[in-house]
């Protein structure tokens, strides 16, 4: 007997969920694990307001959206053109439009203009240092340091912070540590972090990582995509299957 369920037809040029489509053809970062992964994991609170900031095609935007109280504003703010337009399309076909602005704008300017503050931001940042150049520079200004380092990231997201609230952000295991040591020296306390590994067998390869301005205890575990047999992992599927089409 089929279900009565109604599950959406995939489509093309973009990443089909449960609840919305993702068109990601004219970004430069593709919809992938490490955006869903920052997506459906950010603790979420009794928020008040939540920032996405980089947002690109709008993925962890209307993740949250999703996720969270059907009367709390959500933003993203985009410096790419492209992907700024795309994630506006994103959010218009979406059921959320009517609380999520997408802002066409460099995140150091918009915290310097701004007067709002966040209780929550997420960000899947620039994490290349470009020592070696990358032909496509779209892709270049999503994916390298050049126009927004990791110093200036912590700043924006301190200007645009409440007092209590918390930076989510998913970084590669290669620079995680670093990041850390840098978020501390500026005042940073980190509350969570997760590493992620692909199966038992293969090295952590990613962090996700909750930061807060105010002291607080930090608590560590690990997340396994797959288990030894190659499954989705019980502790993945719990956390993704509000989102993929699969779980």
């Amino acid at each position: 007997m089929m279900s009565s369920q109604h599950t959406p037809a995939r489509r093309a040029g973009g990443f089909t969920f449960k609840q919305f489509f993702v068109a990601h053809d004219r970004c430069a970062m593709k919809v992938g694990t490490d955006g869903v992964l920052l997506g459906a994991w950010a603790p979420l609170r009794d928020e008040s307001r939540i920032l996405d900031i980089g947002c690109g095609s709008g993925l962890m935007t209307l993740m949250l959206a999703q996720r969270s109280a059907s009367d709390v504003p959500i933003e993203g703010v985009e410096l790419d053109e492209a992907a700024c337009q795309q994630a506006c399309e994103n959010v218009a076909a979406s059921a959320w439009a009517y609380r999520i602005g997408i802002h066409h704008q460099d995140v150091l300017k918009y915290a310097d203009e701004t007067e709002r503050r966040y209780s929550l931001i997420v960000s899947n940042p620039p994490i290349f240092h470009p020592a070696v150049p990358c032909a496509d520079e779209q892709r270049t200004a999503a994916r390298y340091t050049t126009t927004l380092t990791h110093q200036a990231l912590l700043h924006a997201a301190e200007c645009l912070l409440m007092s209590d609230g918390r930076f989510c952000l998913v970084l590669p295991i290669q620079v995680a540590s670093s990041f850390l040591v840098l978020a501390q020296q500026q005042g940073w306390q980190a509350e969570q972090w997760v590493e992620v590994a692909d199966n038992p067998a293969r090295p952590v390869n990613r962090v996700l990582l909750s930061l807060a301005r105010q002291p607080v205890l930090l608590t560590r575990s690990t997340l396994l995509i797959r288990d030894a047999q190659r499954h989705y992992s019980a502790s993945f599927r719990a956390l993704t299957q509000g989102f993929y089409l699969s779980m």
